[in-house]
C-alpha cells in the first residue's frame, strides 16, 4: 500500500490540519492562509516530478540491488529492525548535507521558506530532489543488501513521522525527548536564527544528533523566527522552487575558475545569506 496517498492516510492528514488551524486562530496565533495556498501549489506541481523521481530511482535502486553481492531477506525481522537504524543514519547524513553543500540546499530550502510552523508546512517539498541527488547517500544500503522494498517503505514511514513534528500545538514532552526526535526539536531545526541555525537533523530519532554534535534546545531569551535567514519571503511556488538554483547556478557563471566555480556549487549554505 501507499502510505503517502493512501485515502485514511490523506483523510487523518487533512483533519489535523484543520484541527491545527483552529487551535492556532483560537490561541490569537494565526494562520496564513496565503502560505497554505502557496504551500498547495508547491503539492501539485511536485506531482508530476514525484511520479518522474520513482520511476527513476526505481530503475536505479533495482540495478544497484541486482549488483549487490548479498541480499538479506525482507520476511525477516532483523532486515526490518537493521535496516530501520541504517535507513535514520543515511536520512541523518543527507539531511545534514542537505544544510551544509549548496547543490542539495538548493532543493532542500523550498522545505524551510514557511514562516510559520504548521503541519501543511511539512508538505513543502522541493521539485529537483532527483536532480539535487540526495537519494545517493541510500544507495551503500541497497549495495549492502536492504532489499529496495524495505528501503522505501522505511523511509516512507520515517518521513510520515516527520509530518507530526511540524506543529507548535505540542509541547516538550520530556524523557521521550532523549531519544525520539520531537516537535519541539524539529521546531529549533527549522528556526533561522544564528543560535539555533543547521541543527537537530534527526527523522525519528534524535539519537545521531546526540552522536555527532548537532543536537540544540530552544534558548530563553531567545524566540525562534522561521523561513529563510537573508531571503525575502515570497508567495510564488514557482519562485521558490527555483530560486536557490538560479542563484548558485547565477554564482557559478560568475566565477572565475574551476576552484570557484565549484565553490559556489559546493559551498555551504552560508552563501545563501548574502544579499
Amino acid at each position: 500500500m501507499n502510505v503517502e496517498r493512501s485515502p485514511l492516510w490523506l483523510a487523518a492528514m487533512l483533519a489535523l490540519v484543520l484541527a491545527e488551524a483552529g487551535w492556532r486562530i483560537g490561541r490569537g496565533r494565526g494562520y496564513d492562509g496565503r502560505a497554505a495556498l502557496t504551500t498547495l501549489g508547491l503539492v501539485l506541481g511536485n506531482l508530476p516530478f514525484a511520479a518522474m523521481n520513482a520511476a527513476v530511482l526505481s530503475l536505479l535502486f533495482g540495478a544497484v540491488w541486482a549488483a549487490a553481492p548479498i541480499h538479506w531477506s525482507a520476511d525477516h525481522w532483523a532486515t526490518w529492525a537493521g535496516g530501520f537504524l541504517a535507513v535514520e543514519f543515511a536520512y541523518y547524513w543527507f539531511h545534514r548535507a542537505s544544510h551544509r553543500i549548496r547543490w542539495i540546499w538548493a532543493s532542500h530550502s523550498v522545505h524551510h521558506s514557511a514562516e510559520q510552523m504548521t503541519l501543511l508546512a511539512s508538505l513543502r517539498l522541493g521539485w529537483t530532489n532527483l536532480f539535487s541527488a540526495g537519494w545517493v547517500f541510500y544507495v551503500p544500503l541497497i549495495f549492502a543488501g536492504l532489499p529496495p522494498f524495505v528501503l522505501v517503505a522505511l523511509l516512507a514511514l520515517n518521513l510520515r513521522y516527520q509530518f507530526f513534528l511540524h506543529t507548535e500545538a505540542v509541547g516538550r514532552l520530556g524523557p521521550i525527548e532523549l531519544v525520539f526526535n520531537t516537535p519541539a526539536h524539529h521546531r529549533l531545526h527549522h528556526a533561522s536564527n544564528d543560535a539555533y541555525i543547521d541543527k537537530n537533523y534527526g527523522g525519528v530519532l534524535i539519537l545521531f544528533d546526540r552522536l555527532f554534535g548537532t543536537l540544540a534546545h530552544e534558548k530563553a531569551g531567545e524566540p525562534i523566527r522561521y523561513g529563510l535567514a537573508h531571503r525575502p519571503a515570497t508567495a510564488n511556488p514557482l519562485r521558490l522552487a527555483f530560486r536557490e538554483w538560479a542563484m548558485m547556478l547565477s554564482d557559478a557563471r560568475r566565477a572565475r575558475g574551476w576552484r570557484a566555480k565549484a565553490h559556489a556549487l559546493l559551498a555551504m549554505p552560508q552563501i545563501r545569506e548574502l544579499p
